[in-house]
């Protein structure tokens, strides 16, 4: 059941009174178009629960388009706005390309970047510094629940698009702003890439082996949790409209996503004064907890309490382990970590991965092998949960995508619309949202204020 549009306060403010209850449950699927609201009689049986709500998206690369998609994985139309100069600039990060369908498509395919964060999602290409991209993108404003952009703190003053600016237009909208170190503060004007933050913030201090270089995350994890919170924030903000029948402006960085994300290590140092260092794959409060060598690869080993150490014991025939006083508990296993993992370590290289795989399988307590990416969407547990989903893409036929990770009893999220191509949905949102005549469509497109696509 999706919930209804008065339900998150998605009527004008003179419908509020005769709402009978802020929390109520529709039966009825909801759209709006040209400031209007027009309920139809089909079910809403296995709708997302934000459908009916619309985004506009002005992020790029990464922590922007990531929250913006899981918006809508959850049902809500997002209309992703690009420079008709090429568009989001993960477009043409790669290699990896997606190969055309056709041959006599002869222009680079779709990166493999762009195609990861941007499902579900509508393109028109606007060019705000016009007057004509300015005006369109107000009437969008006046038609849309929430705003997100990752500009430097400003820069979107200058083209009338401030929260400010945009708030007059319709005090309704939720507007989050993404930045690398948020809207004030002595750092607040300098833009903010991932690997910056991931170095500035605590992460790459922490991250490597511990006689080894500072190193990064292999994904981008900093721009995923900033995404996550901005995410989070903007539902909540949802919901606090559908209480006051206000929007409000969001303000997510992530330098402060990233130093909440240090979780443990944030905490033993401001309660412990305790400074972090690089210890591998160890945990600095739990042995055994870590990677080890087996005969001709590594196993991730995690006894996260007592008796999970000793089912481990038990299962690596070292049953005198349990006994010895250097490791009876947590803290005396911390405190002589080393004795344990060489002890550990010298009985895992006896055998191959595959032999310590089966004998430990169903012992009570977590371990894994360490999985490539191929060997990852060819675990069995992926492939029962249907993580892997194929589309149809416009250019590059089907395309295999991972889905929305989050499953729910009453709906099932699925990939609706593949990442599009820049600008395919230009004439659609124009037509069928803001009810402009193809005139006005030509007139924009012959000013240059949206794009040729």
């Amino acid at each position: 059941m999706a919930l209804s549009r008065s339900c998150l306060m998605l009527m004008k403010p003179r419908s509020i009174a005769s709402l009978p209850c802020r929390r109520m449950l529709s039966t009825t699927r909801i759209q709006l178009r040209n400031d209007t609201t027009t309920a139809t009689t089909a079910t809403t049986d296995g709708a997302g629960p934000l459908e009916g709500l619309r985004v506009l998206d002005l992020t790029r690369v990464l922590a922007g388009p990531y929250c913006t998609m899981m918006l809508g994985d959850l049902g809500a139309e997002v209309i992703k706005v690009e420079n008709p100069k090429g568009g989001d600039d993960t477009r043409v990060w790669g290699p990896p390309y997606a190969e055309n369908k056709s041959a006599e498509d002869q222009e680079r395919g779709e990166s493999a970047y762009f195609l990861c964060a941007n499902r579900n999602k509508k393109s028109i290409t606007v060019d705000m510094k016009s007057e004509g991209g300015r005006r369109l993108l107000h009437d969008l404003v006046r038609e849309s629940d929430v705003l997100v952009e990752n500009y430097l703190p400003g820069k979107l003053n200058k083209f009338g698009m401030g929260y400010e600016q945009l708030k007059k237009i319709n005090p309704r909208l939720i507007y989050a702003s993404i930045t690398g170190y948020g809207q004030t503060g002595p750092y607040s004007d300098r833009p903010g890439y991932d690997v910056i933050i991931e170095a500035e913030a605590g992460l790459m201090h922490i991250t490597g082996e511990p006689d080894g270089n500072p190193v990064k995350v292999g994904v981008a994890i900093t721009d995923l949790t900033t995404g996550l919170y901005a995410h989070s924030a903007i539902l909540a903000a949802l919901i606090k409209r559908g209480i006051s029948g206000k929007g409000q402006w969001i303000d997510c960085s992530l330098i402060e996503a990233q130093v909440a994300s240090l979780a443990n290590i944030a905490s033993n140092y401001l309660i412990g004064g305790r400074e972090a260092k690089r210890m591998g794959t160890s945990h600095p409060s739990i042995v055994p907890y870590q990677v080890l060598p087996t005969k001709d690869s590594f196993v991730m080993v995690g006894a996260g309490n007592q008796g999970q150490f000793e089912k481990l014991c038990d299962r690596m025939d070292m049953a005198h382990l349990k006994t010895d006083p250097r490791f009876a508990s947590n803290p005396d296993r911390v405190r002589h970590r080393s004795e344990l993992i060489d002890m550990l370590t010298k009985r895992f290289m006896e055998e191959p991965t595959e032999h310590w795989l089966e004998k430990l399988n169903g012992a009570g307590f977590p371990f894994a092998p360490i999985n490539n990416i191929q060997q990852t969407f060819d675990h069995p547990q992926i492939k029962a949960r249907e993580l892997v989903q194929e589309v149809e893409h416009e250019r590059a036929g089907k395309i295999k995508l991972v889905g929305p990770p989050v499953k729910y009893s009453d709906f099932k999220p699925s990939i609706r619309l593949p990442p599009p191509v820049l600008g395919a949905h230009t004439q659609e949102v124009l037509r069928d949202v803001l009810g402009y005549s193809q005139e006005t469509i030509d007139q924009l497109r012959k000013e240059g204020a949206v794009g040729s696509h």
